[in-house]
């Protein structure tokens, strides 16, 4: 009678203790090392060869270590149902990431689902009032500053110029298209007053933009110019504006468009000469055209490996909500320079090179939305 008390007492004890055991590894699964089910939700495609792209290689690079994690992109072109189509997914993910100012509006979202993780990329959020929401533990937000690859581009194309006419073309005046506006304008105009330059920035009136969020500096309001495609997919626009700029003369084009910017790699190959510079992404073999290539060079947005890190910090237990603004000072923004990979003289490569350090120095501050400078009044122009 005793041996079998004694029998039965081990079971118990082995069942208590191996009960014991699954508790405390179901615990240590949820800080950190779970397998990750992400989604990435975009407005056009995560092949368009550029912001979209990029950000999908962040999270690719990121389940390339962690085999255990999956993840599903899913594209809504209609952008009045972004904030419906990300509401309607969350409860099947366990990582959202969001690129592009469209997903401002998910704060309400992320609010109600403390146990989902959000990645956006381009905006802070708001709640669907448009009340600025912050310090969410959930939530990480990167914004750039676009500006200063912008101001790299102007530069590029106003030292390159053969016709004394450059342009930049954009998607959506959303404040990342305004920064890259306005930091290719402030590139070309410092150019002509530090660097020898000759060149003219050529807007279209009929492209004109209207910024989604009022410039904060010299009385723009919502008024920024440029040439504005009004949309980031829509490639027949963006060969049509390319093509209208062509016609004006300008032999430089820089497309901040996502796919649509497409459009105006097409038109400068179909026009036999001129160049394209690259955005976000190094573009180079987007630029083949026969056996020549239309990329002077691209300038840089580090989203990829931004996100990857993100992704990282979710996976092993150590993320925290942030809203982080990101530029030079932290390798996040720059321009291609690699021998191969871009085809800009010398002299205008060492030229552009020292703008960088003064730029990351905080000599020179390019303007954008929201920094109170414009095109013609910042700090290293004058």
């Amino acid at each position: 009678m005793k041996k079998k008390t004694l029998q039965m007492i081990s079971i118990l004890l082995v069942l208590v203790l191996t009960m014991a055991l699954n508790v405390y590894a179901a615990d240590d699964a949820s800080a950190g090392g779970k397998a990750l089910k992400i989604c990435i939700v975009t407005t056009s495609g995560v092949d368009d060869g550029s912001f979209n792209q990029n950000c999908y290689e962040g999270i690719k690079a990121f389940i390339a270590d962690h085999p255990d994690c999956t993840v599903k992109d899913v594209k809504e072109a209609d952008l009045s149902r972004v904030i419906e189509t990300v509401s309607s997914l969350v409860g099947e993910y366990d990582v959202m990431v969001l690129p592009g100012f469209n997903f401002a509006a998910i704060g309400d979202i992320a609010m109600a689902n403390s146990d989902k993780y959000f990645i956006v990329v381009d905006s802070t959020i708001t709640d669907s009032e448009g009340a600025e929401v912050k310090g969410l533990p959930n939530v990480y937000t990167m914004t750039f500053m676009e500006q200063e690859s912008g101001f790299f581009a102007g530069i590029a194309a106003a030292l390159s110029t053969q016709t004394g006419k450059v342009a930049v073309v954009n998607g959506i005046a959303f404040p990342s298209n305004v920064n890259y506006e306005f930091g290719f304008m402030a590139g070309v105009n410092y150019a002509n007053a530090k660097l020898g330059a000759s060149a003219e920035y050529v807007e279209i009136p009929s492209y004109a933009g209207e910024a989604a969020v009022p410039v904060e500096a010299g009385g723009i309001g919502t008024s920024v110019g440029g040439n504005y495609i009004g949309d980031f997919a829509d490639q027949a626009k963006g060969k049509e504006v390319g093509q209208a700029l062509i016609n004006e003369g300008v032999d430089v084009i820089f497309p901040a468009a996502g796919t649509a910017g497409n459009g105006c790699f097409t038109a400068v190959k179909e026009n036999g000469s001129g160049f394209v510079i690259g955005c976000d992404v190094d573009q180079y073999d987007d630029g083949q055209s026969g056996s020549s290539n239309i990329i002077l060079t691209s300038v840089l947005k580090v989203m990829d490996v931004n996100i990857t890190k993100q992704l990282n910090a979710i996976y092993d237990g150590t993320f925290q909500g942030a809203d982080d603004v990101l530029g030079a000072s932290t390798d996040s923004t720059g321009f291609v320079s690699a021998e191969g990979r871009q085809q800009l003289a010398a002299d205008v490569l060492e030229k552009m090179q020292a703008a960088y350090e003064e730029v990351k120095a905080g000599t020179i501050v390019p303007p954008s939305n929201f920094n109170g400078y414009t095109p013609t009044d910042f700090p290293g122009l004058s």
